[in-house]
């Protein structure tokens, strides 16, 4: 028998092994993942260029794609978009040079699990390739519906929020979650986590607005016994009872700069230190935050760190909010009904038509939490099976046929000028009058404005006021 042909029986014998693609220009570079891959049990084939690797993603099935970003045929990132497109669920990962933060960013953005920066530490390798494998198949829609929390709608937006969720869920890259309050946000970060490689360990979810500053370090960092008056047993902190899982971190823009430092530390080094202890613990967590404030705002302001943003911000995922979705409110509205009577205890109800109508015209400050105290506050008062209009006690009266605004523009601006000229006009009256308003104080006019001082100076520089001023 050959060796060929021995090996081949032997290979049969095995259950099959993870096969993982590298793509690299630089044969140590190969080798050195090769024989790490290996010796984990891993079946390993290699490609020098782009061109090579999409044959071989076109011959046979991979479990992981491992990608150098410089390849003699063009761009990583290129690579990672078209797994994306054709291999849709196969996590890839990308290996980036020191300091080139940058592209990882762009891979993560463009649909990659995860990025390993040159050198590259075989123990941050072995991590990666088992959180890879970890994965959970992608699953079908009516699939995630019976198993896991979902986003009921089928509007543009809807679709559009979920697919990017299914995105999001295989990569191991941050997300800051924007959107009105009771838009859904940490139903959002839930249904990531449990569709990523993580969905086995803890989500942590942190109220950040609802915890005193004095305790806040205690509170995310631990503490050790004895450590301070009270600290009768030791405590993890949300960090490490995250460990291995995500860390959701709602109303994050209201932390106090104090707080914020020390939370980018972590973030950056890997490692909590509890305390009352010398010795640092090392942390593994994703990290997915939310507020309803505009966070880039918070930034200007100077309420909130930069490189804290940039770090929390890698991929951003905006949550639509209910009035822009009205025509899936009939079927959130009944879902929520269904379940509000199944925990009530009661027979099922059902909404008549003109409640449907009011209900699809009501514009919903709150979202979706406001709609579903509105049904609850009709269950608790009506009795009926069905629910008409007159059941639903709307806060104020909703618009029936809701109206387009039309903009009334002063009379001196009614005229056909080119976009950029006309926004600019409007910014320049806007800064002369707050200018005048204040006496041509900047900082007061900047703060009538809502933008910080330099960003008024630039503005003022740009459209020529400095001589004015």
């Amino acid at each position: 028998m050959s060796v060929d042909s021995e090996r081949s029986v032997n290979s049969h014998r095995k259950i099959a092994s993870p096969h993982i693609l590298i793509v690299d220009d630089e044969p140590d570079i190969i080798e050195l993942l090769e024989l790490t891959l290996a010796r984990m049990g891993m079946d390993v084939s290699s490609a020098q260029c782009i061109g090579d690797a999409k044959q071989l993603l076109q011959s046979r099935q991979f479990q992981l794609c491992l990608t150098d970003m410089r390849l003699p045929d063009g761009d990583g990132l290129e690579l990672v978009k078209y797994i994306a497109q054709h291999c849709a669920d196969l996590p890839v990962a990308v290996i980036t040079a020191h300091g080139t933060t940058e592209n990882a960013v762009a891979a993560l953005k463009a649909g990659a699990f995860d990025y390993l920066p040159k050198p590259v530490s075989l123990k941050q390798l072995r991590d990666l390739v088992k959180s890879a494998l970890s994965l959970p198949p992608m699953q079908t829609e009516s699939a995630v519906q019976v198993s896991q929390r979902v986003l009921l709608g089928e509007s543009a937006p809807m679709l559009q929020l979920r697919a990017t969720i299914d995105k999001l869920s295989r990569s191991q890259a941050a997300v800051y979650i924007s959107g009105e309050s009771g838009s859904g946000k940490e139903l959002a970060a839930r249904m990531i986590h449990e569709r990523s490689a993580r969905h086995t360990q803890p989500f942590v979810a942190v109220n950040c607005g609802a915890i005193p500053e004095n305790l806040m370090e205690s509170e995310f960092f631990g503490y050790k016994k004895g450590a301070f008056t009270g600290a009768e047993k030791d405590h993890d902190g949300f960090f490490l009872a995250a460990n291995g899982g995500t860390l959701f971190l709602d109303e994050v823009a209201d932390l106090p700069l104090t707080m914020q430092v020390k939370l980018l530390r972590v973030i950056q080094e890997k490692q909590v230190r509890r305390i009352g202890e010398t010795q640092e613990k090392s942390v593994d967590v994703r990290i997915i935050s939310a507020t309803h404030k505009k966070l880039n705002l918070c930034v200007e302001t100077g309420q909130f760190r930069q490189d804290l943003y940039y770090r929390l911000n890698v991929i951003e995922l905006n949550m639509p909010a209910l009035r822009e979705m009205r025509e899936d409110i009939p079927l959130i509205a009944e879902a929520v009904l269904a379940k509000l009577c199944r925990e009530a205890g009661r027979s099922a109800c059902s909404l008549k038509k003109d409640a449907l109508a009011l209900l699809k015209s009501y514009d919903y400050p709150g979202n979706v939490r406001e709609l579903e105290n509105i049904l609850e506050r009709t269950l608790a008062l009506c009795f009926d099976t069905e629910i008409g209009k007159e059941d639903l006690q709307l806060p104020h009266k909703a618009k029936e046929t809701p109206q387009i605004a039309m903009i009334k523009l002063p009379v001196d601006l009614e005229q056909n000028l080119p976009l950029q000229d006309f926004l600019d006009r409007l910014e320049k009256d806007s800064i002369v009058k707050a200018l005048n308003e204040n006496r041509y104080n900047r900082t007061k006019a900047a703060k009538t404005l809502g933008i910080t001082v330099r960003s008024l100076r630039y503005r003022m520089e740009r459209l020529g006021l400095n001589e004015r001023a």
